[in-house]
């Protein structure tokens, strides 16, 4: 109920994100809710690049999805009420995992689809991963249950063992594997209402017979369903109560074990899991219900955390249309129009037209149109209410993770955190011509993807971008061809390294003194330098002030802190970005009349670069997660390889008829792996790869960078 006593209209939305490994399946699942809720009267095909939510020319040739798309459609709920649920199909590949990782930070609930052939993969890990550090809620949908090699008690296991999930069944298929092979997969049986379900693949799935348990399958249903109450029972103690009560002849409606298989949901506690087929139209419907039924609506979401800008004390907001707005940009996209910034409305209203408070940066901003997005269609509307996820046109100074709130009271959200970038490559101009379309299409694409970076080399004249991954790169590197029209030459893909230091170093002094009459500079500062490992998205360096304000006044000490900022981002003695590092600013000296912020800045960075000399350089490489899977005839061929890569073998295991492989590999010897695993397994293996940490490279690289040796 809203503060009126009416109900909320808060109560009917869902606001929910579709996540999985690539080939999964999402964007076929994606694809059949838009069909049965009524939105698309014709369903698209990933493989014929017809879909909904992929409509990027790249995304239809390459038939993957690369940018998270968001979509509105409306179900009933099992009372019959309309309930309106926003989706966003996210990517699967790993170089996108800003995508995933920015649509979970404002979702409130999620479907985690896993190939019934393939279980949970390696993404499917990572996904799982940022849904726990968000607290989502979710469901899972074993797909693909009509595939050769589908296996429903496998993937249900391997979600407890290898995610720690604690998944409950609310679906098991009858069956598995295709349309003429012993024991195909022909429907469902639904624990909960104790049905059987078919499905008329002729009719796409939109008519759904539903029969009685046959007998030859009451082993199954019995077994699972025990399962069901079972997990229930330990999870929710009310269940747990009328679970007792019905063993002793209380009847236990369907509508009891939803309202349990719901509290479990929401609190975390467990995930129901349902399975079927999208591409055969088999289950989507009962996993809409699901949706509904178990995923919460804004109002069941805790209120949004964050902290007054100012004073840095903690406040909160709850999700109600009246209360002060706030909202969290978590997305950028451009077209011919112009930036389109993705908005959540956590609490208040947005209203067109009007100037809300970007608080980490202190500005007003110009909010001129609000849009319902519909994948690349736009419905314009007058205002967006707590809850809602809309597109906002005429934001200037808001980039993906700042906070939009109401200008008289300010709150400022948790910001999102973003990977650092593996790869780069030097990008430049083929024409003079072109050199500022350059630089506004660099500027463009970094406000669109915040895990692509980009920087101007002044000594060489190039210009170096960085991401996630090869594909990454060559999407971006297609984005200025096709789509903005640029002519420009770009290098080989190349590894981005990051250094840090061997050992401590204190009392380092840095001085800048040029007084030659007339207004001068003057500073001395002391620090000390020290290795320290920082938190995963958490600046790259600490710096501690541990000088009397007497000796540095706070102004001279916030410059003296962004000096070596900025040294530390523009690089140490091999040239790559600092990381991992502690500065402690313990004493300094200043001049009545000359010393200023400039002079304190350049005395710092004088003090950083001796110490540096000092301490040692450590060349970090990137290390990547990578996962292979081949048949075991070739297993010895790509385990061989692997080492050959300087790569550990973390283990080795079965999965169905398949062999996975677990290892770490340094980026810088996983270049064209793709062709070499083909050709290692004659096209049977596959793999996925993706950022896990920063190592230390060998001795040879760091004197390569050096100059001290160009041998390696």
């Amino acid at each position: 109920m809203d503060s009126d006593g009416q109900p909320s209209p808060l109560a009917s939305i869902r606001n929910i994100g579709i996540v999985a490994h690539i080939d999964a399946g999402k964007t076929t699942t994606t694809e059949r809710i838009l069909y049965y809720t009524g939105e698309i009267h014709r369903m698209g095909d990933v493989d014929k690049g017809s879909t909904t939510t992929d409509y990027l020319q790249e995304e239809r040739e390459r038939g993957i999805t690369i940018v998270a798309a968001a979509i509105s459609c409306k179900w009933k709920d099992l009372d019959g009420n309309p309930i309106t649920v926003n989706i966003i199909d996210t990517p699967g590949h790993v170089d996108f995992t800003a995508e995933v990782e920015r649509s979970l930070r404002v979702l409130d609930g999620a479907v985690v689809v896993f190939s019934a052939v393939e279980g949970v993969e390696a993404q499917s890990e990572t996904v799982w991963r940022q849904a726990d550090k968000y607290h989502v809620p979710r469901i899972c949908f074993i797909n693909k249950m009509d595939r050769i090699g589908a296996e429903f008690e496998r993937v249900f296991e391997e979600i407890k063992q290898r995610l720690g999930g604690h998944p409950i069944p609310a679906m098991i298929p009858i069956g598995a594997g295709p349309e003429g092979s012993i024991g195909e997969f022909t429907g469902l049986i639904d624990l909960v209402e104790q049905k059987a379900l078919y499905y008329k693949t002729e009719d796409l799935g939109s008519s759904i017979t539903e029969a009685d348990i046959p007998d030859e399958l009451r082993g199954p249903f019995d077994r699972w369903r025990e399962v069901m109450l079972d997990q229930l029972s330990e999870f929710d103690e009310a269940f747990a109560e009328q679970y007792m009560m019905a063993l002793e002849g209380e009847e236990l409606t369907p509508a009891m074990i939803r309202a349990a298989l719901r509290r479990a949901t929401l609190t975390g506690k467990a995930q129901p899991v349902l399975c079927g087929s999208s591409f055969k139209y088999v289950g989507v419907q009962r996993l809409l219900d699901a949706v509904v039924s178990y995923l919460p609506s804004p109002l069941e979401v805790p209120p949004v955390k964050g902290e007054h800008p100012k004073s840095g004390e903690e406040m909160e907001r709850p999700p109600d249309p009246k209360a002060p707005f706030s909202g969290l940009v978590f997305k950028i996209t451009h077209d011919q129009h112009g930036d389109l910034s993705f908005v959540r409305v956590y609490s208040g209203a947005l209203k067109a037209n009007t100037r809300p408070l970007n608080p980490g940066k202190n500005k007003k901003e110009n909010c001129s149109r609000l849009y319902h997005i519909r994948a690349d269609d736009r419905e314009q509307i007058d205002q967006a209410l707590a809850g809602d996820i809309v597109g906002v046109v005429g934001l200037k100074e808001s980039v993906t993770g700042d906070t939009l709130c109401d200008q008289s009271h300010p709150i400022l959200l948790e910001r999102i955190e973003f990977p650092e970038t593996v790869i780069s490559m030097s990008i430049e101009p083929v024409s003079g011509a072109d050199k500022n379309k350059l630089a506004e299409a660099l500027s463009s694409l970094g406000r669109e993807d915040p895990t692509f970076t980009y920087k101007f080399n002044e000594e060489t004249g190039e210009t170096l971008i960085s991401g996630m991954g090869e594909l990454h790169l060559e999407i971006i590197k297609n984005k200025m061809l096709r789509d903005l029209k640029l002519q420009v030459r770009v290098g080989k893909p190349r590894v981005s390294y990051r250094e840090t230091i061997q050992k401590a170093v204190k009392g380092v002094q840095g001085q800048c003194i040029r007084q030659t009459g007339g207004s001068g500079l003057y500073a001395k500062v002391t620090i000390d330098l020290e290795p320290e490992a920082q938190p995963k998205g958490a600046p790259v360096l600490r710096f501690v002030n541990k000088a009397k304000p007497g000796d540095v006044p706070q102004e001279f000490a916030r410059a003296v802190e962004a000096s070596i900022r900025e040294d530390a981002k523009s690089g140490g003695i091999t040239g790559y970005p600092l990381v991992d590092l502690k500065v402690t600013l313990t004493d300094g000296e200043t001049h009545e009349v000359d010393s200023n912020e400039l002079a304190f800045g350049f005395a710092a960075t004088d003090a950083l670069n001796k110490a540096l000399e000092k301490a040692g350089a450590v060349l970090l490489e990137p290390i990547m997660k990578v996962e292979v899977v081949t048949p075991e005839d070739f297993l010895g061929n790509v385990t061989g390889d692997l080492s050959s890569r300087r790569a550990l073998i973390d283990r080795t295991y079965q999965r169905g008829k398949l062999w996975v492989v677990d290892a770490r590999a340094p980026l810088e010897q996983m270049f064209g792996y793709s062709t070499d695993v083909r050709s290692l397994s004659q096209g049977r293996a596959s793999y996925s790869m993706e950022p896990l940490d920063y190592a230390p490279a060998p001795e040879a690289m760091l004197r390569k960078f050096t100059g001290e040796d160009d041998s390696y």
